[in-house]
């Protein structure tokens, strides 16, 4: 009985029973934990030192306003059927063919994971590295930072093991707390660094050769910033009370919280001429308040990424949600400087892979479905969709072309719009064609 009742807890394969549904605030706050992602603010430091302000401004409100369209229409499915994006998926894609997009979604939020945890041990180095004795053990090679590394995620990892409260109530500690650190940081950027001429440094700020990126790049890193993340939004939005309160929060969170974050991060980029958020900090002399504050901010969002990944193999496994997690929570952590230092290429591949998964699942529900699906236990589900699979897998492959990230192939319309874009048209139209030919059955 009491195995049943801690499986359970997470919903993994059936939808959030009434008395678990939550209210604006709650979900707000945890909404608002997810996307006051560290990541965000590094995002911003390269999108700002790669384009002046004005370019800046254009990149920041058009790729997060892709985001809160693409997130509050994800929300709005998530919280009439309060299924999570791997369940949705089983409409879509068929049972076994879920399998695609719960393991994209399931890698990149593990890859997340690991991008948060190297973001908070590289500056807590900094810090902890000049306390040491000289020629302590911890002192040579990497052993600090595998050692912080390590503690880090084994930490984020175990309370991503106790599910939706736990990531609430860190929440609540963490949004006010970055909130008040990167205004501080920006304003002290503004009118204390440099002499207080921050804000004519700002405005006047022209890129330097070989650090200045086109607006497509830009728009592609805002969106990429959490496309993945936005793509299983389902898998929070679910707990919503009502579809009002599923989107609303969602929106807020993804269109003004991220682009607080991104803005956070530029403004200090752009006086300081750094694209590293903990240099500029340290610069500020921010360091330890910084390593606090965005500790407590990679926290919250690390936990909601293995907190989705760990229900997207749970999907395919058919395993309790809890113990993925550990096991997601350990191979994040490995990889962790790995992909900290690819987080760049990291970006474009999650432009390539996500985009084409939502787009499908919208498809089928918004218009195929007309926003109205039959009960989970009442349905009889395909093994296997291949209008979706096809679907998804042209639109990635477009998408993969617009980046340039197929060796020997370029097409310069494709090259010259957003990929997330074109993989999401083409997955659409590709699965509304084929939809009917392939299901004659249905």
């Amino acid at each position: 009985m009491k195995e049943q009742k801690q499986q359970s807890r997470d919903f993994e394969q059936q939808s959030v029973p009434a008395e678990h549904r939550r209210g604006f605030w709650s979900m707000f706050v945890i909404m608002m934990g997810f996307t006051f992602f560290s990541a965000s603010m590094w995002t911003g430091a390269e999108m700002g030192t790669g384009l002046n302000l004005k370019n800046f401004i254009i990149a920041l409100v058009v790729g997060n306003l892709f985001l809160g369209v693409y997130t509050g229409l994800l929300a709005y499915a998530a919280s009439r059927t309060q299924l999570s994006i791997h369940l949705l998926s089983h409409y879509s894609f068929g049972t076994k063919g879920s399998y695609i997009p719960s393991s994209v979604l399931a890698i990149t939020q593990i890859g997340w994971f690991g991008v948060g945890v190297a973001m908070f041990a590289l500056p807590t180095i900094q810090f902890v590295k000049p306390l040491l004795a000289e020629g302590s053990w911890f002192a040579e090679g990497d052993r600090l930072l595998w050692t912080i590394v390590i503690i880090a995620g084994v930490v984020m990892t175990s309370t991503a093991y106790w599910g939706i409260k736990a990531l609430r109530i860190i929440s609540i500690v963490a949004v006010p707390a970055i909130a008040v650190l990167g205004c501080y940081s920006a304003w002290q950027a503004l009118f204390v660094d440099k002499g207080g001429n921050g804000v004519e440094l700002l405005t006047n700020y022209i890129p330097e050769a070989g650090k200045d990126i086109s607006m497509i790049t830009a728009i592609s890193m805002a969106i990429g910033s959490f496309i993945s993340g936005g793509t299983c939004t389902p898998d929070f939005a679910r707990y919503s009370k009502s579809t009002k309160i599923g989107v609303s929060t969602t929106v807020l969170a993804f269109f003004i919280g991220n682009s607080i974050m991104i803005a956070f991060g530029a403004i200090g980029a752009m006086v300081w001429n750094e694209n590293d958020i903990s240099l500029v900090l340290v610069k500020q002399g921010l360091l330890i308040a910084g390593i606090i504050v965005l500790g407590l901010n990679i926290w919250t969002t690390n936990d909601n990424a293995l907190y989705t990944s760990g229900l997207g193999l749970a999907n395919i496994t058919k395993l309790p949600k809890r113990y993925i997690v550990l096991f997601n929570g350990a191979l994040g952590t490995l990889a962790a400087i790995w992909l900290y230092w690819n987080f760049c290429g990291w970006l474009n591949i999650l432009n390539t892979f996500i985009p084409p998964v939502g787009a499908v699942l919208l498809t089928d529900f918004l218009i195929c479905n007309k926003s109205q699906y039959k009960p989970l236990e009442e349905m009889k589900f395909k093994a296997v969709n291949w209008a979706a699979v096809i679907a998804w897998a042209l639109g990635t492959i477009v998408a993969l072309i617009g980046a340039d990230k197929i060796p020997g192939v370029h097409v310069d319309f494709l090259s010259n719009s957003l990929p997330a874009v074109n993989g999401m048209v083409v997955a659409i139209i590709v699965y509304l064609l084929l939809r009917k030919p392939l299901n004659k059955e249905a």
